[in-house]
């Protein structure tokens, strides 16, 4: 019925009609068939006509009526979709009507509708902070366009989650979920959710600082529209002024100038320069023109902006408060002083009225009646105050010059301390970056050896010399997965040596295949951090105590288990206990004397760290080495 209605709105004489429905009243319209007006609605729920919600409603009544529930799934979606454009009452009523719709589509098997409204009411759940929600209903959408095969629906989903993580404040997330948008849009050849996600990722990117990457997104958005000819010129405008911003963080002042001029332009041509929303477009070029140090530029744009967003009733908004510090800074650098005093005001002004709003919203309705009972007295006290506020505002006119002064030394200064600890940031993550980059080249170098040994390996024939260069590549590897953790780990000074151990020890044993399968390991001990220095000196001590394990500890397929435990003891000393349960006697074991290249390389290690190496062979056989934590001096 419905696919009916859409080729009947297609024709002129249908375009015709649904003029005439949007100007017929609500009786009028009670006489259409219960599809055809769900198609108006449908068509109609953006620019909402007059009488829409009432027709909708009647409309909704009609369905139920029918007992047909693909119809009321419909009718319940449309008003949806109303309730979240225009949010007429509370953002309840968006929740109550998707839910049903829900409901409704699983109830007739509508996959489709299913997804696509799934998709729609999570972003609403979004706005409520109802994040799992939200996520639980993404994934559903798609696991359906999974199973349906659509492409284009699931590029849409993936997209729509890529959003909730942007603004969930997760953007790493963000970055994840739009790439797959893009890779699998791309093959359904939907270029306007490529688009989209484009300009997600440039948000995301953003968000996440990483400048560059936030450019070629935003060059991707801008390609995308122009080379298939979307008609998507808001899109279009954000893109460019989201880049803009981005090369404004690179200090890239006139192409962020550049890039804010042709967002403008492209809002103006398309709704005129008077309207609000127009306006706000320029607070970008006034912020570009700040950067360059063009403040007179700079301020009929800002001016431009604000007045835009009071138009809109935003005003008041938190965001303000930095136009409004910025545009002060203008008037105080081109000397208009009175001027900068004003916007500072306003900029106070928008913390003043938050608070404000706070404390009127927190009275209660019995303070509320003490007032209206009190209102001769609470008069008179508002007279006697406001002319005390009038006599000292006089007594202050005379020092509001000394007072700028004051304030404009006060300003400059702390934007120049702003400044620069701008730069000192930006130049720890530079530094962090390099470090994190030179592990990762030294574990890439580390695991090249280890290949190289892998490689060499496979041409030698004698057991010994084999095992040898098997031992040597086990060393190498925990030396690579010890700088492999330095980099991926949140800290770049300390290494987590629990789950190194368990990694490390996992990898020993599959290095001997067959010969350690029923060898199981376990490792039980707190989290432990240590730096380099000692984490390599400890790497290598457990490499050469677990191989000498599996080596002479346990006959073959004989089960066996390996403990680690690393932790500190109660007179500061660090206690490593590498032990097994075998029954074999170690001729490979660290002693005091004897014993191969392993044996050496354990004590040699242990004198390294400042330790002391015991041994017990009860029950199998325990090798404890206790040393000093390794304090470093700060450098």
């Amino acid at each position: 019925m419905l696919l009916a209605c859409v080729f009947w709105l297609a024709t002129p004489y249908a375009r015709a009609q649904s003029e005439l429905i949007a100007t017929a009243a609500v009786g009028s319209f009670a006489t259409l068939p219960v599809g055809e007006a769900l198609v108006w609605l449908e068509e109609n729920h953006v620019e909402n006509p007059k009488g829409f919600h009432e027709k909708a409603l009647l409309t909704l009544d009609r369905a139920y009526r029918t007992g047909d529930a693909q119809l009321t799934a419909e009718a319940h979606r449309v008003l949806m979709r109303w309730h979240a454009y225009h949010v007429p009452f509370t953002i309840d009523s968006i929740y109550h009507h998707g839910e049903i719709a829900i409901r409704l589509f699983k109830q007739v098997d509508d996959q489709e509708r299913l997804a696509a409204t799934s998709g729609q009411l999570a972003f609403e759940y979004v706005d409520a902070n109802q994040q799992e929600r939200a996520e639980a209903l993404v994934f559903d959408a798609i696991k359906i366009y999974e199973d349906l095969e659509n492409r284009q629906g699931l590029g849409n989903a993936y997209e729509q989650l890529s959003s909730i993580f942007l603004a969930q404040g997760e953007p790493e997330l963000s970055i994840k979920y739009g790439l797959q948008a893009l890779d699998i849009s791309g093959e359904a050849q939907d270029y306007q959710n490529v688009s989209e996600t484009w300009l997600v990722l440039l948000l995301a990117y953003t968000e996440a600082e990483q400048w560059q990457k936030a450019i070629h997104a935003g060059d991707k958005c801008i390609e995308t529209i122009d080379l298939h000819g979307l008609d998507d010129d808001f899109n279009l405008a954000r893109a460019y002024g989201y880049r803009g911003d981005a090369h404004a963080m690179l200090e890239n002042y006139a192409q962020s100038l550049e890039d804010n001029v042709n967002s403008y332009a492209i809002v103006e041509a398309k709704i005129g320069a008077a309207r609000p929303a127009a306006k706000t477009y320029r607070s970008g070029i006034g912020r570009a023109h700040y950067l360059m140090e063009n403040y007179a530029e700079a301020i009929p744009h800002y001016e431009a902006a604000i007045e835009g967003y009071v138009e809109m009733g935003q005003g008041s908004q938190l965001k303000m408060e930095k136009i409004y510090n910025e545009v002060a800074d203008c008037y105080f650098q081109v000397g208009n002083y009175h001027q900068a005093y004003l916007s500072q005001g306003r900029a106070y002004g928008v913390f003043d009225t938050m608070m404000q709003n706070k404390v009127t919203n927190l009275q209660s309705e019995a303070l509320v009646k003490y007032e209206s009972g009190k209102k001769d007295q609470a008069i008179e006290e508002q007279a006697t105050l406001i002319a005390q506020k009038d006599r000292i505002q006089l007594l202050g006119i005379g020092l509001i010059s000394l007072l700028l002064l004051f304030l404009g030394s006060l300003f400059y200064t702390l934007q120049r301390n702003k400044r620069t600890s701008t730069a000192l940031r930006a130049k720890n993550a530079e530094n962090e970056l390099l470090l994190k980059e030179i592990h990762h080249r030294v574990k890439n170098n580390l695991q090249t050896v280890s290949s190289l040994l892998s490689l060499q390996s496979e041409s030698i024939s004698d057991k010994q010399a084999l095992d040898a260069v098997q031992e040597s590549k086990n060393r190498v590897l925990s030396m690579a997965l010890l700088h492999q953790k330095l980099y991926q780990g949140e800290s770049l000074a300390a290494v987590e040596m629990r789950d190194y151990f368990e990694t490390i020890g996992k990898a020993i044993i599959a290095s001997f295949g067959e010969r350690a399968k029923d060898i199981s390991l376990r490792v039980e001990m707190n989290d432990v951090e240590l730096d380099i220095d000692t984490a390599v000196p400890v790497g290598l001590i457990t490499n050469e105590l677990v191989t000498n394990s599996i080596k002479h500890a346990f006959a073959r397929n004989q089960k066996g288990e390996i403990v680690i435990t690393l932790g500190q003891e109660t007179d500061g000393l660090l206690t490593l206990n590498v032990a097994d349960n075998g029954t074999f006697a170690p001729s490979d074991y660290p002693s005091k004397q004897g014993g191969g290249f392993g044996t050496l390389l354990v004590r040699l290690l242990t004198t390294q760290l400042g330790g002391k190496l015991e041994r017990e062979t009860v029950g199998g056989t325990s090798t404890v080495i206790r040393f000093p934590l390794q304090v470093k001096s700060a450098a």
